[in-house]
């Protein structure tokens, strides 16, 4: 499976010059936890929902400071047509929980472990179905009749 069929959303980003109260808002306008931050279309960052706790709140940023002072960055990305297992080594190798999702260049999104938990949990649910349905139904296969040998 390629990284761009576990998407469920548009890309939704924000610029380096925006402020923190500017990115929250955006962030509950779109039902997004995270944020690519773009400039003249390119990513230069990610700002997630821990980055404004984290960042922001807890060390008490002035809510009108630009995103750029408290994005993450370098971002991990992905291309769109890397395949899922990809992902799960990016996961894992780089600690994150978000990869923006780039093809040539341009931000198309953000993938997030929730997301590859969702279609994990779907395919072990279509793995599972025919045992669950021979538990279920007690699917026996019919005895094969004897035959026997004339002398």
């Amino acid at each position: 499976m390629k990284i761009i069929e576990t998407m469920h959303r548009p890309p939704v980003s924000i610029t380096p010059d925006a402020t923190i109260t500017a990115a929250a808002v955006e962030m509950e306008r779109a039902g997004v936890g995270a944020l690519g931050v773009v400039d003249a279309g390119a990513l230069v960052g990610i700002v997630t929902d821990r980055d404004l706790v984290r960042r922001a709140l807890a060390t008490s940023t002035p809510p009108d400071a630009r995103i750029d002072s408290i994005m993450s960055m370098p971002v991990v990305t992905i291309d769109a047509s890397a395949d899922l297992h990809d992902a799960y080594a990016l996961f894992r190798t780089n600690a994150v929980r978000r990869l923006a999702v780039v093809s040539d260049g341009h931000f198309l999104g953000i993938v997030a472990t929730d997301d590859l938990l969702i279609h994990l949990a779907a395919d072990l649910s279509d793995v599972a179905r025919p045992i669950t349905a021979e538990l279920l139904f007690s699917h026996h296969d019919t005895p094969v009749p004897a035959v026997v040998k004339e002398s």
